[in-house]
Formats: structure tokens, sequence, C-alpha cells
């Protein structure tokens, strides 16, 4: 796969690019990935919705056979359309639609989809995660693994221990890992006027023409945001934001801000490593050494970009 990192960084701090898709790099026989060329970020959300159509092809070994290792209780009454549906051990469904006529489904081990909640494939939803009830999952969305996911979801990649629990609106977007989307958060991804949207770029330190009419908001990890948060379209925040108020913030939020509309501040990197520890700790997981050092490196290097 060839990726200019500098146009990710500092999105995605400590993983391999092959696993932002769909696990791609646990796969025997790859898709035909690693012949396109990701250039930006924004490419992921792009070509994410043939990948999981590729992914669940190399999976399964067809792209148009049902698999179900879990037993769905006859008054679970799931409502399932089209063969193209995995569903893994120990998953729970109940009164949901799955809809895999236009694209498959893939369901991780250890799920649990609430009530009334609706899935369109492409879509996978990977171990552990957690649909809330009432939620609509669109087309083209794939979702890491504990992850706690609300509202409506649609083109958009969330990576693993991230939490949009709640309504409000993701479309055309990435989050990335143990971020937190407050009640209410909105993300616009269609300009009134209908132009291409730009969106910041980090290796040529401005913001450059998608060619895309629909992109949502990149959020890097560890970011967070209050209840009723609205984003514009084409907004990139970096890593350890947390933002708040009311009004749209702007399309660029450096890495380490804390604020919203009305301003930002520079979030301590003490206070920040000092939350990360108790959120990773309610997982059971804590932060490495090697983590520790990568985001005091990113704290240094984006100084650059708060001081503007």
């Amino acid at each position: 796969m060839n990726i200019l990192n500098h146009n990710f960084w500092p999105l995605t701090i400590n993983r391999s690019f092959d696993d932002l898709i769909f696990g791609i790099s646990k796969i025997k026989n790859k898709s035909n990935f690693n012949n396109k060329n990701i250039n930006n970020i924004y490419d992921l959300i792009r070509l994410n919705k043939q990948e999981i159509i590729s992914d669940y092809g190399c999976l399964i070994g067809s792209r148009n056979k049902r698999v179900i290792n879990s037993e769905l209780e006859e008054e679970s009454n799931v409502n399932m359309i089209g063969n193209q549906i995995y569903i893994g051990k120990n998953v729970k469904l109940n009164h949901i639609s799955i809809n895999a006529s236009e694209g498959p489904v893939w369901i991780g081990d250890n799920v649990t989809v609430m009530d009334g909640s609706v899935i369109k494939g492409p879509v996978a939803i990977l171990e552990g995660s957690v649909i809330k009830m009432g939620a609509k999952i669109y087309p083209g969305t794939t979702i890491g693994a504990y992850c706690k996911v609300g509202g409506e979801v649609s083109n958009s990649i969330i990576l693993g221990y991230t939490n949009k629990a709640h309504d409000g609106f993701l479309g055309d977007s990435y989050i990335g890992e143990w971020c937190n989307l407050g009640a209410g958060t909105n993300i616009s991804n269609l300009k009134n006027n209908y132009s291409n949207i730009k969106l910041w770029n980090y290796l040529e330190g401005r913001f450059i023409d998608t060619g895309m009419q629909f992109c949502g908001l990149f959020m890097g990890d560890h970011s967070k945001c209050g209840i009723n948060t609205m984003f514009n379209t084409g907004t990139v925040v970096g890593v350890f934001c947390n933002i708040f108020g009311s009004g749209y913030p702007r399309n660029f939020i450096p890495s380490f801000s804390w604020g919203g509309a009305h301003g930002f501040k520079e979030h301590k990197i003490e206070e920040a490593l000092n939350t990360a520890s108790k959120v990773l700790l309610r997982r059971g997981c804590e932060l490495s050494v090697h983590e520790i050092d990568i985001f005091k490196n990113i704290f240094n290097e984006t100084k650059k970009y708060r001081k503007k």
C-alpha cells in the first residue's frame, strides 16, 4: 500500500496502516487494497465501501455467502435481507434489521446490537462493540473493536475503543482510537453550495481541495468533544483535543488543543496523559512507555500549530 505518512500524522499514532480499514493484515489472501494509492486520509473513507466488499470475500471465501456462528433465539426477531451476512460468536441481536442487499455486513464476535437498530451494508462491526438502541448504520461504515455507537453513522471509519454512544450524525468521517463524541454531536459533510471540500494537509501546511463533495470530520486519537458540539465540513482535529461549547470551531484544530468556537488554549501534556490513563484503565488497558514517548514527541512537534 502506497501511503504518504505525513498526510496522516498525527491523526493516526500507533498502528499498522494495513489495519486501518478492516484488519487486512490478518487476512491470509489480502484484497487488492495494496494496489491502490492511499495518499491522503480522505482516501480511506473514499475507498472504504469497496474494501469492505473485497475483505468479506477474502475472509469468507465468497462474496455471496451467509455465515451465522451464534444461536439466535426465535423471539429475537432479526430481519435479514441478502446472503452477505457474517455473524460471529456470542453475538446478541434483538429486534433489528440487517440489509445486505447492496453489500456485506460483518458482525464480529461478542458484538451487541440493541433493539430497533438498522444496519445497511457494506458495514463492518468488529469484536466487542455495542450498537445502541435505534442506531442507523449506513453503507461504507467500519466500527472498530470495543466501541459504543448510537445515532446515525454513514460512510465513516471509527477506530477501536471510541464512543459515539448517543444521537447525532457522523458522516464521511474518520475517528481515531479512544475518542468520545458527546451526546448530540453533529458533523456537516456537505456544503450548502455543493462545492468541493478542502481539508488541512500537514505535509503542505495548508488546506487542499479533496475533490470530494462529501467530507466530514477527521479526529485524532484520544480527542473528545462535549454535548451538542458542531463540526463544519472538512474539519481536522489532532490528538488529545478537548472541544466544547456552542458554535462551529475552526476547521483545523491542532493536537493538544482545549476550547471551542470561543478560542483555544494548550492542553497540557501532563493533564492529557493523566486523562488517557484513566480512560484506558476503565477498559483494562494502560499506556506503554513507548506510547507516552510518542505522545510527548507529538506535543512538541505540534507546538508551532498551536501558536498560530
